[in-house]
C-alpha cells in the first residue's frame, strides 16, 4: 500500500469514527496570518504557491497528515490528492469552499497547483472564488499557469478568472527567496467601502482586524524614477527607525501594484489637528508633548552610522 493510499484511508477512518464534529459554526473563513487564530495551519503537502519564496518540489516521502486535522485541512488534502468524491462530501457537510490555510491558500489554489481538472470543475460549481489571492498575491490561475496545467488555466479563464498581470512593480524581485520579510499580501488590506484611493495619499485600512495607515503609490507613479526613489528611501528609513516616539512600521507591498507602505494608525490624528481642536495647552501637557517630540528627534539624530534628519517637521 503506497503512502497516498494509507493517508486516504486514514482520512476516511477519521471521518467514519466521527472524530471531526461538523456544525454550521465550524467552518468560518479564517484570515491568513491572523495571530488570533491559533489553530490555523499551513498546508505543506504537494505543490506550493507559485510565488512562495520557500517553494520546493513535492516528494511522496514528505507527505504527512497532522494529528487532529481540522475540516479545512481535510478539504485541502482531498483536493491535493484529486479525490473528487471526498471534496464533494466535505462541501456537502458544510465546509466553506473559500476557507483558507495560514498562507491564505484556498482549495482552488491547491487543485490548480496539482492540475486536478475534475476537482476544479467541482469547486467552480460550488462558487469558489476564482480570483482569491494567497499571502504572496498568487491566484489559482497564476499557479495553474506556472505549473503548466493548461487545461485548468483555460477553464479558470473561461469562468472569469483574471489573467495574471505581466507588468511587474518596480521593486519586484525575480528570485522568490528574495521577497522581503516585511512584504504584505495586498488582499489582506481592507479599505472602507467607497473610499477614494488617490495617488500618493494616506488611507485608513484594516489589516487582520487592526486599523493601520496605508500610504499608497498608484500605478501611474510607478513609472516616475524620482517618485520610486523617494518611496524606496522612505521605506528604508522606516525599516531602520524603531522608537516609542516614532510611528511604527507594519509592513509594505512592493511586489504588486499599487505599492504601499503600511504603518501604525493614530486614532487621535496628527498633532496639528489636536492643537486646533484643544486650543491652548496647559504648561504641563505642553512640556510632555515637547519632551516626547524631542526624544523621537534625538533618536533620529543619534542613529548610527548615519544620522536621520527630519526634513518636514511640522505639527501635521
Amino acid at each position: 500500500m503506497d503512502v497516498v493510499e494509507k493517508l486516504r484511508r486514514g482520512v476516511s477512518r477519521q471521518l467514519s469514527l466521527g472524530s471531526l464534529t461538523l456544525s454550521r459554526f465550524s467552518f468560518r473563513r479564517q484570515a491568513s496570518m491572523d495571530p488570533r487564530l491559533g489553530s490555523s495551519r499551513r498546508f505543506a503537502v504537494g505543490r506550493q504557491s507559485s510565488l512562495d519564496p520557500n517553494r520546493r518540489s513535492p516528494e511522496k516521502a514528505e507527505l504527512g497528515m497532522p494529528e487532529n486535522l481540522d475540516a479545512t485541512m481535510q478539504l485541502l488534502f482531498m483536493a491535493c490528492q484529486g479525490d473528487v468524491q471526498g471534496v464533494e462530501n466535505l462541501l456537502k457537510d458544510g465546509v466553506d469552499v473559500n476557507n483558507i490555510d495560514l498562507d491564505g491558500r484556498t482549495v482552488l489554489h491547491i487543485a490548480a497547483c496539482e492540475g486536478h481538472v475534475d476537482v476544479v470543475r467541482l469547486l467552480l460549481s460550488w462558487r469558489a472564488n476564482v480570483d482569491a489571492r494567497d499571502r504572496w498575491g498568487s491566484t489559482a490561475a497564476a499557479d495553474a499557469k506556472y505549473y503548466g496545467h493548461d487545461e485548468v488555466y483555460n477553464l479558470l479563464k473561461f469562468r472569469g478568472a483574471k489573467t495574471p498581470k505581466i507588468r511587474k512593480a518596480p521593486m519586484t524581485v525575480f528570485d522568490p527567496k528574495e521577497v522581503p520579510e516585511y512584504e504584505l499580501n495586498p488582499e489582506e488590506l481592507h479599505f472602507r467601502h467607497g473610499a477614494e484611493l488617490t495617488k500618493e495619499s494616506c488611507h485608513v485600512a484594516k489589516w487582520n482586524g487592526t486599523k493601520v495607515t496605508v500610504k499608497m503609490l498608484e500605478q501611474d507613479a510607478c513609472s516616475d524614477a524620482e517618485t520610486i526613489n523617494g518611496f524606496k528611501n522612505e521605506l528604508t528609513l522606516m525599516l531602520k527607525a524603531r522608537h516609542p516616539n516614532l510611528i511604527q512600521f507594519v509592513g509594505a507591498v512592493t511586489q504588486n501594484i499599487p505599492m504601499m507602505i503600511v504603518s501604525e494608525y493614530l486614532p487621535k490624528g496628527d498633532f496639528g489637528s489636536y492643537l486646533r481642536k484643544k486650543g491652548r495647552l496647559k504648561i504641563i501637557k505642553a512640556l510632555r508633548f515637547a519632551l516626547d517630540i524631542a526624544r523621537g528627534i534625538n533618536y533620529l539624530h543619534e542613529c548610527k552610522p548615519d544620522p536621520i534628519i527630519h526634513c518636514n517637521l511640522t505639527s501635521t
